[in-house]
Parts: structure tokens; sequence; C-alpha cells
């Protein structure tokens, strides 16, 4: 028995051959692991470089330096940093099958992981807030949302994900009551997996994405009810200029394409956290491969949130043009219209 055991060891190959308590590797074929690399890698440099020309052309155009865009330059950074620091590692992991970097920098990792899509959320949640007021309170608008408040959300917004995330990994939260399982079962030398025992990943689901996301959703449809009474009204009274507490064209504009922005956010993640929810329930037997594919989906989030901007602001596409131009490096660039036709 000891000699079959030995060489059914051998067969399998594992992430740290001489290493006691490694985990085993599956070994993708060459053309598929290849294949893979190409596509991830693309995603991965399209995600990148797409929210950087976004925070390039908030940060250097001054007539975008208002309250709504330090909202959106927030959440592009948050897709910048998992664009850069979670896509790759998490790239490497699934092709490879293997966590080599260590279970420190595994701690790190599943602390930025939670940290960056608490973060997305929050930052939703705050742009939702400031599309109400600029659309069913717009003259209270500029009293209420200063970019003094708009810092302090997005202070809010970052300090709060950073402590959930380091909290929740660093205290060993998210195995509460199942460590016994967890080191025995699912820990191994070569693995990193973000593991949630039932109680921890309904209240982290419901806390960082149902929940939020029912308000955002409650919120833009209040927004848009509003929205078409006052189109309504403008109709009615034939008389746009009289009608100061319309809506102007930027405003609706910008509203419509931020509320596209959290359903794009809502239809990607969904199904990551549906069965980030029903796995500790039906005994953890979700597929890992499948599981990883959903946080994919959820993680190409930030690579289309660039596409839209591009696709419904013909700002973003002036700055963008004068980006790759190295136009902005002309004096007085900064202080170019992006919103003239």
């Amino acid at each position: 028995m000891n000699s079959s055991q030995t060489q059914i060891m051998n067969i399998i190959p594992l992430c740290y051959e001489f290493l006691n308590g490694s985990c085993p590797k599956f070994a993708y074929p060459l053309i598929l692991r290849v294949s893979l690399y190409l596509f991830l890698t693309s995603v991965v440099i399209l995600t990148v470089f797409g929210n950087l020309f976004v925070i390039i052309a908030i940060v250097h155009f001054k007539q975008l330096h208002m309250p709504t865009n330090y909202l959106v330059l927030s959440l592009a950074l948050t897709d910048l940093l998992l664009g850069s620091a979670v896509m790759p590692p998490f790239m490497v992991q699934c092709i490879e099958n293997c966590w080599y970097l260590g279970p420190v920098l595994c701690k790190i990792y599943n602390s930025v992981v939670i940290m960056v899509c608490t973060a997305s959320i929050l930052n939703l949640s705050f742009i939702s807030i400031d599309r109400y007021y600029a659309v069913c309170n717009p003259l209270l608008y500029q009293s209420k949302i200063t970019p003094l408040v708009t810092v302090i959300m997005i202070s809010i917004c970052w300090i709060v994900s950073a402590a959930v995330g380091f909290v929740i990994i660093f205290l060993e939260l998210n195995i509460q009551g199942i460590e016994e399982f967890y080191y025995e079962n699912i820990a191994c030398e070569g693995g990193c997996v973000l593991f949630q025992s039932s109680a921890s990943s309904t209240a982290s689901s419901f806390l960082s994405f149902y929940f939020p996301g029912v308000v955002m959703l409650s919120i833009y449809m209040k927004i848009f009810h509003v929205a078409q009474k006052q189109a309504k009204s403008i109709q009615d009274s034939k008389c746009k200029s009289s009608a100061q507490s319309m809506l102007k064209k930027e405003e609706r504009k910008a509203t419509k394409t931020l509320a596209i922005i959290l359903g794009v956010f809502l239809s990607l993640w969904m199904p990551f956290f549906i069965c980030n929810v029903m796995n500790p329930f039906i005994s953890y037997t979700i597929p890992p491969v499948f599981f990883n594919t959903l946080a994919w989906i959820g993680y190409m989030n930030s690579t289309f949130n660039p596409i839209v901007y591009a696709f419904f602001y013909t700002w973003f596409r002036k700055a963008f043009r004068m980006v790759l131009s190295g136009k902005i490096f002309q004096p007085g660039s900064s202080r170019m219209n992006l919103f003239s036709h």
C-alpha cells in the first residue's frame, strides 16, 4: 500500500514537489495556457490603460474638476488598482493553478480584493447620491455636494474599504467557526483561496453587494421618475429658458451614463455573488474553475467602465485623442473646452 500510494503521489503533479502539504496542480494543455495568457493579458492591459486615461483626463483638464468627476476619478482609481494589483496574480494563479508568492502576500492579495470590490460599490453609492441631488434637488446641489463633501465621501469610501478588507482577512473572520475544516481540508502550500463560512459569505455578500445594489437601483428609479416629470414640464411650458430647476443636457447625459455604469456593475457581479452565497450551503461543490470564471466576469466590469465613458462622453474621446497625441503637454492645454462641438 505504501509503494502504491507513493506512485499515486508521484503521478499527481504538485505546486511544490518536495514539500509536505503541497497543493495538487492541474496543468492545462500548452495551447490552452498560451491562449488564456494572451486573452487575459489583453484584458489586463485594456483595464489598466483605459482607467489610466480616465484618471489623466480628469486630473489634467480643469473643465472636468467638478464633484461628479471626482467620484468618477475615485472609481477609476479602484478599477486601475484592480487591473494592476489584482488581475495579474489572479491570472497566473488561475492558469498555473498554484500560488507562488507565499502566505503573507496571499493575505495581502485577498485583503486588496475585498477592499477593491467594497470600494467599487461605495464609489457607485456616492455617485448615486450625487446624481440624486443633481436631478431631484438641482437648486440645492451646489450647496450640498461641495468639493469638501466629495473629498469626505471619497475618504470614507477608501478608509472603510481598506478596514473591511484587511480586518476580515488578517483576523480570519472569513473562516470563523470553520477553522478546523479549513486547515484540514482546504489550506495547503501553493494555494491562495478566499474561503468563507456560510455566515461570512452571506453577511459580506448582502452588505457589500445586495443591500447597496437595491438602494442604488431605488435611487436611480426615483431619479428617472423625476427626470421624466421635468421633461414633461418643459414640454408643457414650451419655455426651457425659464425652467431653472430643469435638467441641463449635460446632467441628463451624465446621469444616464452613470446609471449604465451601475447596471454593468450589477449585471457582471451578480452571478458571482449568487454563487458566493450558495456555495457554503451546498458543501462547497461549485467547481473552482467555474468560480474563477465568474470572478473574471466581475473583474471585467473594470475593463468596461472606460469603454462606456468613451461611448457616451464626447469629452472623454477628445481627452483621449489629446493624451495619445501628446497635446496635453502643450501650454494651456488644461484649459481646453472639451464640451464644444
